[in-house]
C-alpha cells in the first residue's frame, strides 16, 4: 500500500525546520488539548489514518498519540490557518492528552504575581 502525499500545491508555511505548529482541541468541549509539531509527512498521515501523528522535535521521529500510552487521539476534522502556517486538529481524546498525565497540557495559569518590572 503506497502512502497518501498532500498535493504540491498546497502551500504550507513551515519554520526552518520544515515544521508547523498543531493544535489539538477537543471536538466537544472545545477545550485546547495540547500543541505539537507537524511536518508534511506527518500532516499527511494524519489525513490518511485519522489518528493524530505528530514530528518528535527531541527524538528526530514520527509518533502517532497513544502509540505508547494508549491515550489516543481520534481525529474529527483537520483546519488550516488563514496563514497557512498552524494547524487545528479537532480529536475525540481518549485518556489524558498531556504527558503529565493531565487532561490538558494548559493547566499552569499565569498571573499578575508572574510579572516584574
Amino acid at each position: 500500500m503506497n502512502a497518501m502525499q498532500l498535493r504540491d500545491d498546497l502551500e504550507l508555511k513551515l519554520d526552518d525546520s520544515g515544521l508547523l505548529p498543531a493544535v489539538a482541541q477537543d471536538a466537544e468541549s472545545g477545550e485546547v488539548l495540547m500543541v505539537a509539531w507537524m511536518d508534511r509527512e506527518a500532516l499527511a498521515r494524519t489525513i490518511e489514518t485519522r489518528r493524530a501523528t505528530y514530528w518528535s522535535r527531541s527524538r528526530q521521529q514520527y509518533w502517532v498519540k497513544g502509540e505508547t500510552s494508549g491515550h489516543t487521539q481520534d481525529v474529527v476534522s483537520v483546519k488550516l490557518d488563514c496563514d497557512a502556517d498552524t494547524v487545528l486538529l479537532l480529536v475525540r481524546q481518549s485518556g489524558p492528552a498531556c504527558h503529565t498525565g493531565a487532561h490538558s497540557c494548559f493547566f499552569t495559569e499565569l498571573g499578575r504575581d508572574d510579572l516584574h518590572e
